[in-house]
C-alpha cells in the first residue's frame, strides 16, 4: 500500500507578535519588541503550503491557539472584566501578558512527535503530544494541542494519542524537532533519531554553557517506548553543545532528513562524524543500503551562518517522480556561504533536483523557519482517509483561508496593542469561523460556553 509523507503546517495565529520569550534562538530574542504583521505572517505560511501542495505534496493545516490565554491570566491571580485583567497584566506583568498571547503554535514541528506504523511493534500510528515545559508560553499549548489532534486523527482502531511526557524540567520534549526519521521511502520500516540535549538525571551533565539544551534524553527515551519502536529503528544522538551555544536551539536548525538522505552540519552533534556513523550504521542493519549523507562542514558554513540563514531548517520533500525538492528560505539566497552550499546541492550526485526559495520573514524574525512550520506524518492510503478530511489543503481550501486572513487579521501589531481589549473578540471571531471554514466543529473553549 502507498504511503505518504503528510506535512502539517500550523496556521498563523491573529496575535502573531514579537516578544522575544525563546531564549537560546536568537532570532526571537533580537526582534523582541518589534512591530509584526500578523495578516502577511499568515499569507506567508500559506503561500508556502500551496507551494508544497502545487509540487504534488499532501498538504494539511493546524489551526491556531486561542489567544490571549485568559484562564492562564487568571490563575495567575489577575481578576475582573477581561479588559481589566488585560490592562493590568500589560501594566504589572509585560512578560505574562506577552506569552498568555503568543502565537508560537504556528510552529507546528514542536506539536507532537508521530511515529508511522512501519516502525511500531503494534503495526499502529503513535502520536505523542509535547510538553515544551522549558518555555512558559509554550507549555500552555499541550492541551489544545492534545485535543486538536485527537480531533484529526479520530480513528482509535489506527491512532493511538498518548499523553504528553509528565511536565518536567527533567522531562522536557520539544517535539518534532528533535526528531529525524530515515527509510529508503516513507512506506518502509524506518529509523528514528532522537536528538537531545543533555541528560536531566545525569549529576555530571551541566549541558551547554550559554543555552539551556531543550531536549532531554529521558524525554526522548520515553517516547521511543511510548511508540513502541523497534529496538534496532530507535537511536539517541547527542547535540553538540558548541551548536546550541551558537543559537541551535532545536535539531531541526542544524540537520534535516528525508527519506534516504541526510544533510547534516559537521558540528551538529556532540561526538562529530562517529555520530553519523552511528546514524547510518543504524539505518544499515534495518537491511537497508547506506543513506546518502551530505556533510556541510564549519569552513564551508559556520555556524553562525547555519542559523542565520535558516538552511537546514529547509525542507526537503520527496515530489511524484521521486525526486527531492528543497524548499529553502530566501535568506539563504542572501547569505554567501548558505547560497554555496546549496549550490553544490544541486551540484552533486543526491536526490535533490531542484530547489524553491519561500519568504518566511514574519516567522523567521520570530524564529522559525519553513520546518518549523510544519509536523511530518507518514500514513498509509488507508490511515490517511481516516482522519478528518476538512484540513487538506485544496485549491478551494486556500482561497478560503487567504479571504479568512484578510478579512480578520491586523496588519500590525505591537507590544502596546496587547492592552487593546478589541484584540481578543477579533481573535476570537477569526477562530470561530476557521471551525467552520476546517468543519471541525467546536473546538475552542470560548465556542463551549
Amino acid at each position: 500500500m502507498e504511503t505518504f509523507e503528510l506535512n502539517f503546517d500550523g496556521l498563523v495565529g491573529p496575535t502573531h507578535n514579537y516578544a522575544g520569550l525563546s531564549y537560546g534562538n536568537i532570532a526571537s530574542v533580537r526582534h523582541a519588541r518589534s512591530v509584526s504583521n500578523p495578516k502577511a505572517a499568515a499569507h506567508q505560511g500559506l503561500a508556502k503550503m500551496k507551494l508544497l501542495a502545487d509540487l504534488g505534496v499532501s498538504q494539511a493545516v493546524l489551526p491556531p491557539q486561542e489567544r490571549p490565554d485568559m484562564e492562564t491570566l487568571k490563575r495567575l491571580g489577575f481578576s475582573g472584566s477581561e479588559a481589566s485583567i488585560l490592562e493590568r497584566a500589560a501594566k504589572e506583568a509585560p512578560e505574562l501578558s506577552a506569552a498568555c498571547y503568543s502565537a508560537s503554535s504556528m510552529w507546528a514541528a514542536n506539536a507532537a512527535t508521530v511515529s508511522p506504523s512501519a516502525d511500531a511493534e503494534d503495526g499502529l500510528v503513535h502520536i505523542t503530544p509535547a510538553n515544551l515545559v522549558r518555555n512558559f508560553h509554550r507549555s500552555l499549548e499541550t492541551g489544545f494541542t492534545a485535543s486538536v489532534l485527537k480531533t484529526i486523527f479520530h480513528d482509535d482502531s489506527v491512532f493511538i494519542h498518548h499523553d504528553p511526557v509528565p511536565g518536567a524540567v527533567q522531562l522536557s520534549d520539544e517535539g518534532a524537532a528533535n526528531h529525524i526519521r530515515l527509510c529508503p521511502t516513507h512506506r518502509d520500516k524506518g529509523i528514528q533519531v532522537f536528538v537531545y540535549g543533555r541528560k536531566a538525571f545525569d549529576p555530571l551533565d551541566r549541558g551547554p554553557e550559554k543555552y539551556p539544551g531543550r531536549q532531554t534524553f529521558e524525554a526522548s527515551a520515553a517516547i521511543a517506548r511510548l511508540h513502541r519502536l523497534r529496538p534496532t529503528c530507535a537511536l539517541f544522538v547527542r547535540q553538540s553543545s558548541e551548536a546550541i551555544d551558537s543559537g541551535v536551539f532545536h535539531n531541526d536548525v542544524i540537520s534535516v532528513g528525508n527519506e534516504n538522505l541526510f544533510l547534516y552540519h559537521s558540528r551538529a552533534f556532540s561526538h562529530g562524524q562517529a555520530d553519523v556513523d552511528r546514524i547510518a550504521e543504524a539505518y544499515r542493519a534495518c537491511r537497508h543500503d547506506d543513506p546518502i549523507l551530505f556533510e556541510v562542514t564549519r569552513n564551508e558554513l559556520p555556524l553562525s551562518d547555519a542559523v542565520g540563514s535558516y538552511l537546514f531548517n529547509s525542507q526537503i520533500v520527496t515530489m511524484s517522480n521521486r525526486s527531492m525538492c528543497l524548499i529553502a528560505p530566501v535568506e539563504c539566497l542572501e547569505n554567501a556561504a548558505a547560497a554555496a552550499v546549496v549550490d553544490r546541492l544541486l551540484s552533486e550526485a543526491n536526490p535533490i533536483a531542484e530547489v524553491r526559495y519561500v519568504d518566511l520573514r514574519q516567522s523567521i524574525q520570530n524564529g522559525g523557519g519553513p520546518a518549523c512550520l510544519r509536523l511530518r506524518v507518514a500514513l498509509t492510503e488507508r490511515e490517511r482517509s481516516l482522519i478528518h478530511q476538512g484540513v487538506w489543503l485544496t485549491e478551494q481550501l486556500y482561497d478560503d483561508l487567504t479571504s479568512w486572513v484578510d478579512r480578520f487579521y491586523r496588519d500590525r501589531l505591537g507590544p502596546e496593542d496587547l492592552a487593546d481589549p478589541r484584540l481578543p473578540d477579533e481573535s476570537r471571531s477569526a477562530l470561530d469561523e476557521l471551525t467552520r471554514i476546517l468543519g471541525l466543529g467546536s473546538i475552542y473553549g470560548f465556542q463551549k460556553i
